[in-house]
């Protein structure tokens, strides 16, 4: 029998609110699912009881007995013993069911628990969001040195480097990226944004504007104002251009107006209505 403890603790429907909602607004809260009959559970709880040791404080782990709790039990949707979910933030971010290794219940914790670098990497996104991107690049930098398997510091990095006009440096450290984590949404809308940099690299707006009006037949202006338009946050005007390029010239440069537009989609997300009135354009044009 594992002894009780302020970080390992039995929880009924009566203290659940207490002890994983609003405890999981301070720390990450495992509730572990299990039964007195449940022969996985008692093989799970030594690793769980190890990993509260190991952790020493970061996280709690909730013990809820699914037969004298079943009203818990129905509420979270457990269909099978043991199942241990993650609480942050008061919901339910993460779970497995059945019995794992301890490295698989340790990537979960890892993702939720507070590191070290997680508050250089605060005072760094704050200096981003007030045009320090040079500040931001320096503390991002010692973050990830300290840090360097918190992949989600090398994406802030990346997108500091950005903002701070060094797509080469942002690049590069995207491409450092496990291949999984490159499927995560921002690191395919840091991808988009990369090509409107790379395109538009040291190019004066003020003086492409110039060139398409003196030219507005200009294949190459029309896609460099373009990709400026977007690293400027002028959307529509980006988008306007890349449709028009699309029409004038669809074969150039691999049919650049095109995916100039597919990248202006993912920089905005799905959900911008400026992306689903240029999606329905794009597509028209296409069929």
């Amino acid at each position: 029998m594992v002894q009780a403890t302020h970080d390992l603790m039995d929880v009924t429907a009566g203290d659940f609110d207490s002890a994983v909602i609003e405890e999981s607004f301070r720390r990450p809260v495992l509730v572990d699912f299990w039964a007195d009959w449940c022969g996985p559970c008692k093989m799970l709880m030594p690793v769980l009881a190890k990993l509260v040791d190991e952790y020493a404080g970061k996280f709690r782990l909730a013990k809820v007995n699914s037969d004298e709790q079943q009203g818990l039990a129905s509420q979270f949707g457990v269909r099978s013993l043991p199942t241990v979910m993650c609480f942050r933030d008061g919901k339910p971010v993460d779970q497995f069911m059945g019995v794992q290794p301890e490295s698989a219940i340790r990537a979960i914790l890892d993702r939720y628990v507070e590191r070290a670098s997680d508050q250089i990497r605060k005072q760094a996104l704050e200096k981003l969001e007030a045009g320090d991107s040079a500040g931001a690049v320096d503390d991002l930098q010692a973050a990830v040195a300290s840090d360097p398997e918190h992949h989600v510091l090398k994406i802030d990095l990346a997108r500091a480097l950005l903002q701070a006009g060094d797509a080469e440096g942002a690049e590069h450290q995207l491409n450092l990226l496990p291949m999984d984590v490159h499927e995560q949404e921002a690191v395919k809308q840091l991808r988009a944004r990369l090509v409107f940099a790379k395109t538009s690299a040291h190019d004066d707006l003020g003086a492409l504007e110039r060139v398409v009006r003196e030219d507005a037949d200009d294949p190459v202006a029309m896609e460099r104002l373009a990709a400026a338009y977007m690293v400027a946050g002028r959307s529509q005007e980006a988008m306007e251009l890349y449709l028009k390029l699309m029409q004038r010239h669809r074969a150039y440069n691999d049919n650049a107006g095109q995916k100039g537009l597919l990248a202006a989609f993912e920089v905005l997300g799905p959900r911008h209505e400026l992306v689903n009135q240029y999606r329905r354009k794009m597509v028209s044009m296409l069929y």
